[in-house]
């Protein structure tokens, strides 16, 4: 490339960053993902260094961030609030190291989970917060006292009398267990819909009321502190003295003493990320002596003494290239995003649902548009927006089909759901996904009886319901493609091995409209046998606790419909369990929630020895939850069990608490 061409090259990103600059910190609404971003500025400083002549004052490779937002008074930071340089690699992490021991030796590493929230500074005088402000453009930033005061993990005065005058640097962010639910909220009363926890985070701190800020759960990590006293020679000791301050300090903050061990952190760090009750982008590395730190100094944008490690990109850009219509096991119509491939979070992305079709016409997302997609963990990929400034106008709308897209049959929609089904229970998708639901895991566990051989045996024409599991044969099964004889046996035995599963698990196989696991364990524990919940009145059903009107409801319905009825007798001619005596034991009334994983038991075989003994599992921590038992890599639900005061336990724990060997 020549240097007319460069510097053409060169105009075109300082466009482009500029806007998507304005777009994040101004609008607080992105229109790539951070990786993307991070790319295109990369790109812009390769470029500038090849041609350092081209470099102007008003490049975005000369500041540090976005303008500060009107309406706040604007701050002066005692220090500037300078951004950290970012490795995407272990070997560029090597590099980083390798630089820093040109200058200083041993080195030890203080590393820490990279928030992903809203950067912050706040001032103490006499121990009394004063001020705080955003980052801005690193040198001023917004005056957001008032709102940061509603945040209860701040202190407004620091304990002790060790810090008195110092400024200190953390994130605020929003918790992830409640963005959902905060989203649901406002979407209900047409308020502003977030599309990530970081930007939930921005734009509640950025209200010019704190009313509204204090009606919102932002919460704050603090990492750094400016202003170090005498006898703070290391980040680890400032960690410390922060924490005895009263601030609240990372738990996953650890000190490496070499790079191998700062990358095996990182590594460590990406698995739990999805655990966790907070986004983290990354990991960042910090030199841990403060003497060390001031010989490697900083560039103009940078220290040279931290470096943050990104990890892969949850959020991507992509063409939406068609809609295509799934039906579920309820007979619910499901439109699911056909996708231009990209990475997101390390796997390649094809597909992304877009929930529902009133989601699809609030977030206007048409075939065609380029979006926004999001993956967080295992859940299935979604579709966060539409980027209506790329339409070229030739976009589509999807309109809600008419007719079953698989059977035919016109569709229905109640007033008081979103959801569009198809009434044929006869319909193939209705009738895969039943199957698949009977058989999974939580349900009656069925090895070996995954989607493709359902389509295969439905294709066929052996089976027609859920009991039609039960007559196949060996020579059935030869039939299919793939099957072999040891195979064909290995399912059969699985099929045979289901017929004692526990009562709970053959309500919850059932398929019942909002009767989950913990529905399924109260009724199984209420009523003993399938033949008396079925004769249930609603008022017998609704004096259980835990039981809400629409559970009630859509119980009421299965047994009133003769086709369920037809099934279950099915079932019990079969010798399917349908019957136990009414549970009692050491654990009646207890309630279980598990997280993380187990190592000697599988979480369904661990949840059967509560039943038996007359316990109950649920998902959610509550003030109602008697044990929480904590596996390898616990979530969040293990933070919040310790802040609700929960008996927490390990599996051996567990094992004690049942009886089990």
């Amino acid at each position: 490339m020549n240097k007319t061409e460069a510097k053409k090259e060169i105009e075109k990103l300082r466009e482009q960053i500029n806007y998507h600059n304005y777009q994040y910190y101004v609008e607080n609404n992105p229109v790539i993902s951070d990786y993307e971003y991070d790319m295109l500025l990369k790109k812009l400083e390769a470029l500038e260094q090849e041609f350092p002549d081209l470099i102007t004052p008003d490049s975005p490779t000369q500041r540090i961030g976005g303008e500060p937002l009107s309406g706040f008074a604007e701050v002066t930071h005692t220090v500037p609030m300078l951004s950290l340089d970012n490795a995407y690699s272990y070997d560029e992490l090597r590099l980083f190291d390798e630089r820093a021991k040109k200058v200083v030796d041993d080195i030890e590493y203080m590393c820490e989970p990279k928030i992903d929230g809203l950067s912050i500074a706040l001032v103490y005088e006499n121990g009394v917060f004063v001020r705080g402000a955003t980052r801005g453009d690193g040198v001023k930033g917004d005056d957001v006292t008032a709102n940061l005061k509603t945040i209860h993990s701040i202190p407004l005065k620091l304990r002790g009398t060790t810090l008195r005058n110092v400024e200190v640097r953390g994130e605020i962010y929003f918790p992830i267990s409640v963005f959902k639910k905060f989203n649901n909220e406002q979407e209900k009363k047409e308020g502003q819909v977030f599309a990530n926890p970081r930007n939930a985070a921005a734009g509640s701190l950025r209200q010019l009321d704190p009313r509204v800020v204090a009606s919102r759960p932002l919460d704050s990590f603090i990492y750094y502190l400016t202003l170090a006293e005498k006898d703070c020679k290391t980040q680890e000791k400032a960690l410390e003295v922060l924490r005895e301050a009263g601030f609240r300090v990372n738990p996953l903050i650890k000190k490496v003493h070499s790079i191998d061990d700062a990358i095996a952190y990182c590594a460590s760090l990406e698995k739990k990320r999805e655990t966790l009750d907070y986004e983290i982008d990354g990991a960042v590395l910090k030199v841990n002596s403060f003497e060390q730190q001031k010989k490697l100094g900083f560039t103009i944008k940078h220290p040279r003494w931290a470096i943050a490690y990104k990890f892969t990109a949850k959020q991507a850009t992509t063409k939406l290239n068609d809609i295509v219509i799934q039906v579920g096991r309820t007979g619910t119509l499901t439109p699911v995003a056909v996708l231009e491939p990209v990475q997101v979070g390390g796997v390649t992305v094809s597909r992304a649902t877009l929930h529902n079709f009133d989601e699809l016409k609030r977030k206007d997302i048409r075939v065609g548009d380029m979006v926004l997609i999001e993956r967080s963990g295992d859940v299935i990929p979604q579709v966060v927006k539409s980027i209506a400034e790329k339409r070229s106008g030739q976009e589509k709308v999807k309109s809600i089909p008419r007719k079953c897209p698989v059977c035919g049959t016109e569709v229905v929609r109640t007033i008081d759901e979103v959801a569009v089904r198809c009434p044929n229970k006869r319909c193939p998708a209705r009738l895969k996904w039943r199957i698949e639901y009977f058989a999974s895991r939580d349900a009656m566990e069925i090895d070996h009886l995954g989607g493709s051989t359902i389509d295969k045996l439905i294709d066929k024409g052996l089976i027609k319901d859920i009991a039609d599991i039960y007559s196949l044969t060996k020579e059935d099964l030869l039939e299919l493609e793939g099957f072999k004889d040891k195979s064909a046996q290995n399912l059969l035995e699985a099929i045979e091995k289901s017929k004692q599963q526990r009562l709970a698990r053959v309500i919850y196989g059932l398929g019942i409209r909002h009767v989950g696991k913990s529905a399924s364990q109260l009724l199984a524990a209420h009523f003993g046998s399938i033949d008396e919940l079925g004769k249930a009145s609603i008022d017998e059903l609704l004096q259980i606790k835990g039981l809400g009107e629409k559970t009630v409801e859509a119980i009421e319905t299965f047994f009133a419909t003769e086709e369920n009825i037809a099934l279950i007798q099915k079932l019990k001619t079969i010798g399917i369990r349908t019957k136990e005596e009414k549970r009692g034991g050491e654990l009646q009334g207890k309630k279980f929630v598990f997280t993380g994983g187990l190592t000697t038991l599988s979480r369904p075989d661990a949840s059967d020895l509560v039943v038996k003994k007359g316990g109950m599992v649920t998902s959610a921590v509550g003030k109602d939850v008697d044990y929480v038992v904590v596996g390898a890599e616990p979530g969040s639900k293990y933070e919040k069990a310790k802040k609700l005061g929960i008996r927490i336990i390990d599996e051996d724990e567990f094992k004690k608490v049942v009886g089990a060997k």
